[in-house]
């Protein structure tokens, strides 16, 4: 059964002490009894909730948040806006942002919106079931934001992007070139956990490992003319190690003339590294702007290969897990995009 994060503990706590609604507070201390040691039992006992109705509370629950509390059996709540306010409130959501109304925040949140409200129209609703609403006849959607490094400098990129397609699209006419986008991946043994669509009433567990992590590297190159996968195990990532999976891609392109996309990694530029590819002559470096991993079509590739084959996996063996990893990466064709040229996997 899955656990409740220490957030989703928090918000159920505040609705069971602060909701003047007695099923919402039933079914908030049926969720967090369900977290406990013969939770169950205790829910049967104190709340009186049989088995399949306190697991179907916590599934909604885990669904739809707070909401999903409410009794949709009560039928229309008494509206609090008139028709022209809630207008108003969406038409501001959809061409305002929260720094134009006095807010320090680029982006719409419910606590956000609710002060808003309350502020000019002297309103303040108890749950967040009518902010959800006003979010969705504005046709906004729920979004965990993406993450950019602090250093990313969006100028930096586009000036490479300008400097760069130029000399991707003469590679990529040119026969003999092979066009390499690398990277690096770290494997551990810690599980780490996908969401999946199960029948309603199952509630899987996955085992976790309780012992140290161990931990193993894949070196991938990503063809991208052919969107073949190139990938080779490690114990680490130095210039020592790069530099002889280096002669494993020479010996596999012997002849052709290599194009290789990378970043800025340290063991990139080490001396070891930078030795070899000036003595083998033959192979042109093209770094990705810094602090933009988005920009490497590997990335892709790694994210494919943990939702195939590592995601909900009990990982015992370190070894026998990462050599499944290249395995699939190698069997795989991998579609790509980069600078507007894309391919079909």
């Amino acid at each position: 059964m899955i656990k409740l994060n220490q957030k989703q503990k928090e918000e159920l706590e505040r609705c069971a002490k602060a909701s003047n609604d007695k099923d919402e507070i039933r079914k908030s201390q049926t969720i967090l009894l369900l977290d406990e040691k013969n939770g169950l039992k205790l829910v049967k006992r104190l709340i009186g909730y049989g088995r399949t109705q306190a697991y179907t509370i916590k599934k909604r629950y885990l669904k739809e948040g707070i909401p999903s509390l409410s009794d949709k059996r009560k039928g229309k709540p008494k509206e609090l806006l008139t028709k022209q306010q809630r207008e108003e409130i969406i038409e501001t959501v959809k061409t305002k942002r929260p720094k134009d109304c006095g807010y320090e925040r680029e982006h719409w949140i419910t606590s956000i919106l609710g002060d808003w409200i309350s502020r000019n129209f002297k309103v303040k609703y108890k749950s967040k079931t009518s902010l959800y609403l006003v979010f969705k006849q504005a046709q906004f959607t729920y979004h965990k934001p993406g993450r950019v490094y602090d250093k990313h400098d969006e100028k930096e990129v586009e000036a490479w992007k300008a400097e760069t397609k130029p000399k991707l699209d003469r590679y990529l006419k040119e026969e003999n070139a092979v066009l390499l986008a690398e990277d690096e991946m770290v494997l551990t043994t810690e599980t780490t956990i996908q969401k999946v669509w199960l029948p309603e009433g199952e509630f899987p567990k996955i085992i976790c490992t309780t012992g140290g992590r161990k931990r193993r590297s894949v070196y991938g190159f990503l063809n991208m003319k052919t969107g073949e996968e190139h990938a080779f195990k490690t114990e680490f990532q130095n210039m020592y190690q790069t530099k002889d999976i280096l002669e494993e891609i020479r010996n596999i392109y012997p002849k052709q003339k290599i194009v290789l996309f990378w970043d800025n990694a340290g063991w990139h530029r080490g001396s070891v590294v930078q030795d070899w590819i000036r003595n083998d002559g033959n192979i042109e470096i093209i770094h990705f702007p810094r602090y933009a991993p988005e920009e490497n079509p590997q990335e892709h590739v790694w994210k494919s290969g943990r939702e195939k084959v590592t995601h909900n996996e009990y990982i015992e063996n370190i070894d026998v897990a990462t050599d499944t990893l290249v395995e699939y990466f190698k069997r795989t064709r991998f579609g790509y995009s980069l600078l507007g040229v894309s391919s079909v996997s």
